[in-house]
């Protein structure tokens, strides 16, 4: 049987620093990591992850700047860049396939994903993601939402709830027996709350490695691995004396952790996951940069969280 590798796919993967995020930039940037999945499919069962924070902060952008439309909520537009990113995904990965005449009847599917939170959790009391455009201190004043002052200006800030079950993980489970190749989770999964036996859609915004950890413990995943902008791990990030790490013991990880080596808007919630993961029962955790995601793989490149 194939081990099952998880890749979560960050969103600035898509639209990288400098760019306007066209979708053909956006369909270029994806084709590195997917040629390289198209490869991984081979041997491993495969599910992708994916962050959304540029395509939703674009959605928002152009609700700000076109109000004869209805304004949709966070949990919509989540929902909207789950079949956005997935339809890309889907479609560069044939098109990788047929060019390399590999496995061309690889299956593939996007499933649109719910995430359970607690309405409990303290996130919902200090909101603290910044989302969207950005507004001078005159506009945040006249905002319906809470902001938070930024390099940039003022932003619109929402929670950040930690994941508690992915409300599809049977499905996703039951497809990767059947050989598909999943992409589910993506922005974090639709943050949703248990309304009696149902459930309902919540103004936050998922950590998109802690919901792909929680994904990847529930399905029984033997291979997480974080595709992001940087090599690796470092410690010293961009400051004098930055130094990559090729392996970090779990300890020495929640030790860096602790004292604010890994910032809680880049790498912190990365460290927590693989932490999670690896703690939970999976077997190998690694943290790479999209260019290296094969490498990474076969233990020659990026970061590996060790037990």
């Amino acid at each position: 049987m194939k081990e099952t590798l998880l890749i979560a796919l960050g969103g600035n993967s898509l639209i990288k620093k400098g760019q306007r995020g066209s979708i053909d930039e956006q369909f270029e940037n994806l084709r590195p990591p997917i040629q390289q999945i198209a490869r991984l499919s081979k041997k491993y069962d495969i599910v992708i992850t994916h962050g959304n924070g540029p395509q939703v902060g674009n959605l928002l952008l152009q609700q700000e700047k076109c109000p004869e439309v209805p304004i949709m909520p966070l949990e919509i537009l989540v929902a909207q860049t789950q079949g956005q990113v997935g339809y890309m995904i889907e479609s560069t990965l044939d098109n990788e396939l047929m060019k390399w005449g590999a496995n061309t009847k690889q299956l593939f599917v996007t499933v649109l994903t719910y995430v359970v939170v607690d309405m409990n959790d303290p996130a919902f009391k200090s909101p603290s993601k910044p989302i969207g455009p950005f507004f001078s201190k005159e506009q945040a004043e006249q905002l319906p939402y809470p902001t938070v002052e930024t390099a940039d200006g003022y932003r619109r800030v929402v929670a950040s709830p930690k994941p508690l079950t992915i409300v599809e993980k049977r499905e996703i489970k039951r497809l990767l027996e059947e050989g598909f190749l999943v992409i589910a989770c993506g922005g974090g999964g639709i943050p949703v709350i248990r309304e009696g036996r149902g459930f309902e859609g919540v103004d936050a915004v998922i950590d998109k490695d802690l919901a792909s950890a929680k994904l990847a413990q529930e399905v029984g995943v033997d291979i997480f691995l974080i595709a992001t902008d940087t090599e690796g791990v470092a410690i010293n990030f961009k400051k004098p004396g930055q130094r990559f790490l090729r392996e970090l013991p779990i300890e020495e990880a929640k030790r860096l952790l602790q004292e604010g080596q890994f910032p809680e808007g880049s790498m912190g919630p990365k460290i927590e996951a693989t932490i999670q993961f690896l703690e939970s029962g999976g077997k190998r955790a690694l943290i790479t940069s999209t260019e290296n995601i094969q490498r990474s793989v076969e233990g020659k490149a990026g970061t590996e969280i060790i037990q």
